[in-house]
């Protein structure tokens, strides 16, 4: 189902390949479907050295010819959407529909980018100054990109570069790199050579990549060990960073809700990729009034989805994506049997294909493993709480401060509670809603830095101030 000829990288315009090869495996089937190249070092430093080079003649074209571009691939994503979403399936994991939202995501991403401006701002003008902010391309962007999101997440980073006047050299996950590659083909055709160059490896690039001269920004989606890392061999050539990193996110429900309609609401926060969202719900704090009709409703809807290979018809979870993921996600069922009352799910049943079928344990608390740390996958501890106060404590005291929620009818209360959690994203009344136009951004260890929106497009630029004096 494709072999190494299909999947070439981008370096410098050319479709190229490496004399080492990686296997690409379907999560579903633990069976390789692919095989990619493995990128060299100095294959790295020529795709930087192209990038380099075209980024040059990039940064003089106007802004409308680069929303041009950006159109164009756009457009010419969306004439191979069918493929490009089945790839993503096979190696990612997540169900058929899901990866068709993916591919649209990326389209609207794109699209929306290439409407954005950083126009100059004038700061004083009179009779004895004139001072001028403008915004300054970066040169050559490295971006750096997990596995939940093998296209969007390439997208992310490709748009807000290229709209800011940079080239950028771009690597996905080892464990999902088909979707990446079919880009990078679609690249080769709709963009200047040399301005986006997509390279594979097994996770041996990055630190040569972090502190690659030439490159003067990382752009990373990932976990917060390895944005840590990337952080730290940044600072030696005081390169630009933006890290968008895990999360833990709480979702607060009040006793006056509708529980039906609000447990669907968590369950597919929680459950969205089989739970592999940095900002999906990760923990539920309910009140004890409604505790345990919650808990059964959250558990009568584990029961009803549908685990399977995303290419199967009807199937709305997936499995995990990859071996690595699958024994993290057991360890938590593991301590969430331990600590807890697992109530939906727990059990891996499946010989073949890394399934893990949506769990709901309940009686669990903070100071657990599953409830402090970010599990990454189908499995959603609920906890019982009293006291307003002390769930706004609760949510806060941890590492992490991505996303959370708050679901209540009383929408005053729903947003004074909100502006007290310590997150990046606070919903009310809603779960993931998120957009090219609104911007993402974490506290603490869930990241640094802007991503989506014009607050997103300028983190890919310099900041330069035009101070002219008239007398």
């Amino acid at each position: 189902m494709g072999g190494s000829m299909d999947y070439q990288m981008l370096i410098a315009g050319q479709l190229v390949g490496s004399d080492r090869m990686i296997d690409v495996l379907n999560p579903a089937t633990e069976e390789v479907f692919a095989r990619v190249p493995h990128a060299s070092a100095a294959q790295l430093d020529a795709a930087v050295a192209a990038a380099a080079k075209a980024q040059k003649l990039w940064a003089e074209t106007s802004m409308s010819e680069r929303r041009s571009r950006i159109e164009a691939l756009a457009a010419a994503i969306g004439e191979e959407a069918a493929e490009l979403a089945r790839l993503i399936t096979l190696e990612q994991g997540k169900p058929l529909p899901e990866a068709a939202g993916e591919v649209e995501w990326s389209i609207g991403y794109l699209s929306h980018t290439a409407t954005l401006t950083l126009p100059d701002r004038v700061i004083q003008d009179d009779e004895a100054f004139f001072i001028e902010t403008r915004h300054k391309p970066l040169g050559v962007v490295g971006g750096i990109v997990a596995w939940n999101f093998p296209l969007l997440l390439c997208c992310w980073k490709i748009g807000p570069a290229l709209m800011a006047g940079n080239a950028i050299v771009l690597k996905p996950a080892p464990t999902t790199p088909v979707a990446a590659l079919a880009l990078a083909r679609i690249c080769q055709r709709v963009l200047p050579a040399g301005l986006v160059n997509i390279l594979t490896d097994n996770n041996d690039l990055g630190p040569h990549m972090s502190t690659h001269p030439g490159i003067s920004k990382i752009g990373f989606t990932g976990s917060s060990e390895t944005g840590k890392k990337i952080m730290a061999s940044a600072a030696q050539s005081m390169k630009r960073v933006t890290l968008e990193m895990g999360g833990n996110d709480p979702a607060i429900v009040l006793p006056d809700v509708d529980v039906k309609e609000v447990a669907q609401k968590v369950f597919g926060g929680a459950f969205l990729n089989a739970g592999q969202v940095c900002l999906a719900v990760k923990r539920a704090y309910v009140h004890e009034d409604i505790y345990e009709p919650f808990c059964a409703e959250l558990a009568a809807l584990a029961e009803q989805a549908v685990v399977g290979d995303g290419l199967m018809q009807g199937t709305t979870i997936g499995p995990v994506q990859n071996r690595a993921q699958f024994e993290k996600v057991k360890g938590y069922l593991e301590d969430a049997r331990a600590c807890g009352r697992i109530i939906a799910g727990g059990e891996v049943t499946t010989e073949r294909g890394y399934f893990i079928p949506p769990t709901i344990v309940r009686d669990v608390t903070d100071g657990q493993k599953i409830v402090d740390e970010e599990q990454f996958g189908p499995i959603l501890p609920v906890i019982a709480f009293a006291d307003v106060e002390d769930v706004i404590a609760r949510a806060n005291a941890s590492d992490y401060g991505l996303g959370g929620s708050v679901h209540t009818k009383d929408l005053d209360k729903g947003m004074e509670i909100a502006g007290r959690i310590e997150s990046g994203t606070i919903w009310v009344n809603q779960q993931l809603n998120i957009g090219p136009h609104i911007p993402m951004a974490g506290f603490k260890g869930s990241g640094l830095g802007v991503e989506q929106s014009v607050e997103g497009l300028a983190e890919y630029t310099q900041m330069q101030v035009i101070n002219l004096a008239r007398a």
